[in-house]
């Protein structure tokens, strides 16, 4: 069975740039927290600087304002801020504010995934089936799927189904492997309890 590009990215959404909506007039306060190393805000200026002032823009300022982005981004993602990791890795996918580089974006969505971001194994495991930014490996797109499916979410059965097509890939003896090293990353990446339904 082959896993056919129109499938497995139909059947999965990579991590969206979320920006909100930001006003024209940038926060001070924001800038000076930025400026001081404090991540949260480089993300919340990176997210700024991609949307921009909310009106028409150029694509000059456009490539120059996600330019501005990507450095804040960068900024964060270098303190191990998840955010600031997926946001950088996205730009990277997409080759807004840097040089479209697959490479990179896997190194990001691989930190993010260390952090048990769910979206970011996902990715990890498309990018894997693939082959992009990495060589096309099923054995680890599998694993990378298998830790996404594992979480209940809105994604899983698409993680679910995804694991599987990259299944038809694997042997058996490949897949005892996987299975062990799934039980030793979770071992030492615990998820934190599921928040009670209410």
């Amino acid at each position: 069975m082959t896993i056919g590009k129109r499938t497995l990215w139909t059947a999965f959404l990579l991590f969206p740039m979320a920006m909100s909506a930001q006003t024209a007039v940038l926060d001070p306060a924001l800038l000076a927290n930025a400026n001081s190393g404090d991540a949260a805000a480089q993300v919340a200026l990176g997210e700024h600087c991609a949307t921009g002032s909310g009106g028409e823009r150029s694509k000059r300022q456009m490539a120059e304002d996600y330019r501005q982005a990507a450095d804040w981004f960068r900024k964060a993602a270098e303190q191990d801020n998840l955010a600031g990791e997926l946001h950088l890795a996205a730009l990277y996918r997409d080759g807004l504010g840097v040089a479209r580089d697959m490479a990179q974006a896997v190194l990001w969505y691989r930190k993010a995934a260390e952090q048990n971001n769910v979206t970011a194994q996902g990715t990890l495991g498309v990018l894997y089936s693939f082959g992009q930014g990495v060589a096309q490996n099923y054995v680890e797109a599998y694993f990378w799927f298998e830790l996404a499916a594992s979480v209940v979410g809105p994604e899983q059965a698409k993680y679910a189904a995804n694991r599987q097509l990259a299944g038809a890939h694997i042997t058996a003896e490949e897949l005892d492997a996987i299975q062990d090293r799934v039980a030793q990353w979770k071992g030492a990446h615990p998820r934190p309890p599921a928040a009670p339904a209410q």
